[in-house]
């Protein structure tokens, strides 16, 4: 065995040599550490989770891709394309697409004895994706859409918050107006209620029968507002809408989600720059510590020192003695902090021990999302410069004197 590793060991875990002023100051590095690398695992964990929670709830809206007309259109209300079935089913078969449908968009006014509400109404038909809102429903159920241009259903899916604001409960009818010319009046009726805590969708998200939508624009049956298409990777989804834009005509353009919604994505990002700001502090707060820790143990084992230099041990040997004590100790609060992180996480996941304010936060709880991958990586970096920055108060060893130190009681 390696001499500096055995009399590290010796030195450092037994118990007689551990005095009652080594011995706490071990502990409370050990806890310091622990602390400093599970506030970094857990605000990646917690960041993860943060950004894929958002992002689902945007894209379960609307889509990764959405392919629209052409034009400057910046209303919500769809300029007509034709539906080009050759065209879907091209884009239907390609290797990274999971979904597709055909849907369309109207702005349109809730009214009821006492209120009024803007809306904007979602026509989908019998090829769009329900699952988002199933996993959101709170009562009722999602609209049964029937692919048979005869067969037009009146039932409708509002949220949580335009049935509170508007007083309108789970089975009522509702009227919606259309301001065009002339103005158009359907009465819906209301099949189901989601929540997505997502205020910005939420406050104005309607969803219906995509045959009032052509009816009340005076389409024909092979008109819709556009395609929304979901890939199964959203983080290539920029390289997949330019794919996808050289397959459609050149009157239809493909968007991502990221284009169409920049203020909430560029305000993901900025999320990142605060974790990174938490990482430094942390393992700053986590080498200091060390650095603290293993000056003071030098001290007060320099008559210890003194008498390893009297019976040749080189000063890097014993340099290597305190390095290895120090790595033992990182290894102890690397193992703790992972215990709680893999604890809170599993904890946090079941039972949402922490709640948010959903006004503020668009959740109930804190998310989090287990990510192996960034917790190996925040450990080994941990290790790898704690060790750099342990190297330099061992230099301190350098200059103990043996006959000095030895002599000193």
């Amino acid at each position: 065995m390696n001499s500096s590793i055995f009399i590290a060991k010796r030195l450092f875990t037994a118990k007689e040599n551990n005095n009652n002023y080594t011995r706490p100051i071990i502990r409370i590095a050990i806890l310091a550490i622990a602390i400093s690398v599970a506030v970094m695992i857990l605000s990646v964990f917690i960041l993860s989770g943060f950004k894929d929670n958002i992002s689902s709830k945007v894209i379960g809206f609307g889509s990764h891709i959405k392919i629209t007309k052409f034009n400057n259109n910046q209303s919500f209300e769809n300029d007509p394309i034709d539906f080009n079935v050759k065209i879907y089913d091209e884009i239907k078969s390609l290797d990274f697409v999971s979904h597709i449908n055909k849907y369309a968009t109207k702005a349109g006014i809730i009214k009821n004895d006492d209120e009024i509400h803007g809306v904007v109404l979602k026509g989908v038909s019998d090829d769009y994706n329900w699952e988002f809102f199933k996993n959101n429903l709170i009562s009722g159920e999602v609209p049964n859409i029937k692919d048979s241009t005869k067969n037009i259903t009146d039932d409708i899916l509002i949220s949580e918050s335009i049935s509170k604001k508007l007083n309108i409960k789970l089975g009522e009818e509702l009227v919606i107006y259309f301001i065009q010319n002339p103005a158009r009046v359907r009465k819906f009726t209301v099949s189901g209620i989601y929540k997505t805590a997502l205020s910005e969708f939420d406050d104005i998200t309607v969803f219906a029968d995509l045959k009032h939508l052509i009816k009340l624009n005076n389409w024909n049956n092979n008109q819709i507002g556009g395609y929304e298409i979901k890939t199964l990777d959203f983080e290539n989804v920029s390289s997949y809408t330019l794919e996808i834009d050289e397959l459609i005509d050149f009157d239809l353009k493909a968007q991502s989600s990221k284009e169409l919604n920049p203020q909430i994505f560029d305000w993901l990002r900025l999320q990142d720059f605060n974790v990174i700001i938490i990482l430094i502090l942390m393992l700053l707060v986590g080498c200091v510590n060390m650095v603290t820790s293993l000056l003071i143990i030098i001290l007060e084992k320099s008559k210890f020192i003194g008498v390893l230099k009297a019976i040749g041990l080189s000063n890097w040997n014993i340099r290597k003695i305190f390095i290895y004590n120090s790595i033992y100790i990182l290894l102890n609060g690397l193992f703790w902090a992972n215990l709680v992180v893999i604890l809170f996480t599993f904890f946090q996941k079941r039972f949402h021990l922490i709640s948010l304010d959903e006004t503020i936060y668009f959740m109930n709880s804190v998310p989090i999302k287990f990510d192996i991958f960034s917790m190996f990586i925040i450990n080994l970096g941990t290790i790898i410069i704690c060790y750099i920055v342990l190297i330099i108060p061992t230099v301190l060893i350098a200059k103990i004197s043996p006959a000095k130190s030895i002599r000193f009681e």
